[in-house]
């Protein structure tokens, strides 16, 4: 599937459910969101057929995400079932890592080897309170779960927020000298509840780089500007068995090389994560449409990707999104 800018779209994120177990300060109000109910989000099976289909016309990898996936039931046997298409080559997931230690070996087995951990604190006091009550110590152990699982690649990231944890960039550093993770620094986005705090709380990359990169002088892995590693810039400190990488969607717009839809949990396909334009997949599903409607409803999608998100934190009045994170999959 090539967009309008020569783009190959092969990458479909998938949120199943707006829930979340965290009310992270930065991502959602302290009372929580208004969740979808249960005969709002799209149903396993018309997620199952939605996949198919975009599989035909050339997406090969997924992810799942949430709000936090882990707590939706029957996530594991959906998962199976996806790794059971034909021509879907790569199935990944994020996740917070509260829940991830029961679920490592039976995600594992079903079919997903690379995991997303969202950290934002190394200090306990602080993530409890980032999170609003999350408990660090069964995350860090929910890491070592993975890690013993052989899940490769394992990517933390970290949302880095001014006067929140900037203070930790280093020690955040730190975790990819002796393993081999991918600590992945992400900088905030104007969207939702994030949008009402952004101006006092944006950190660009630049600065987080610079910060790291004087104290250990990074090593840049491969393409800093493209290749595997996605959207994020690579690089490493020197004997460092992992890689430490910086996903700049304000500071250093990544769009000419964005591969990705997204499918919301109450069933819109999205193009752009920072743009509210989408259109309604399960709506046309519980209209009866066929297939042939589907690809040509997802064709129209990926025809009105935008050639970039337009959002700079020099904008004297920078556009928020409407949705939050949580909604949307990240």
């Amino acid at each position: 599937m090539i967009d309008g800018y020569d783009r190959d779209i092969n990458y479909l994120r998938i949120s199943v459910t707006d829930r979340c177990n965290l009310r992270c300060s930065y991502c959602m109000p302290k009372e929580g969101l208004s969740v979808l109910g249960h005969e709002d989000i799209l149903r396993y099976e018309e997620i199952l057929r939605i996949v198919k289909v975009t599989v035909g016309l050339g997406i090969t990898k997924v992810r799942i995400t949430g709000g936090e996936p882990l707590v939706r039931r029957g996530l594991v046997d959906f998962i199976a079932k996806l790794a059971s298409i034909p021509g879907l080559a790569d199935i990944s997931l994020t996740t917070n890592g509260v829940l991830i230690e029961p679920f490592a070996v039976p995600l594992f087995e079903a079919g997903v080897k690379r995991i997303n951990i969202s950290l934002d604190s190394l200090n306990a006091a602080k993530y409890a309170e980032i999170t609003r009550g999350g408990d660090l110590a069964t995350v860090l152990r929910g890491i070592e779960a993975v890690y013993r699982t052989g899940f490769d690649p394992i990517k933390i990231n970290v949302v880095a927020i001014k006067g929140v944890n900037d203070d930790e960039v280093l020690d955040f550093a730190l975790l990819s000298k002796n393993r081999p993770f991918k600590i992945r620094f992400i900088e905030l986005m104007p969207m939702g509840q994030a949008g009402l705090t952004y101006e006092g709380g944006y950190l660009s990359n630049d600065v987080v780089f610079e910060r790291i990169n004087n104290a250990y002088q990074l090593e840049p892995v491969g393409d800093t500007k493209a290749g595997t590693a996605g959207p994020a810039r690579m690089y490493k400190i020197a004997g460092g068995l992992g890689e430490i990488g910086f996903i700049s969607p304000i500071s250093h717009h990544f769009c000419s090389r964005c591969n990705r839809l997204r499918l919301t949990a109450n069933g819109f396909l999205r193009a752009c994560l920072l743009l509210d334009e989408e259109i309604s997949l399960k709506g046309a599903l519980h209209g009866g449409c066929s297939d042939e409607e589907l690809k040509r409803m997802i064709g129209e999608v990926i025809a009105g990707k935008p050639q970039r998100h337009g959002i700079s934190h020099n904008d004297r009045h920078i556009k928020k999104c409407a949705k939050e994170m949580s909604s949307l999959g990240g």
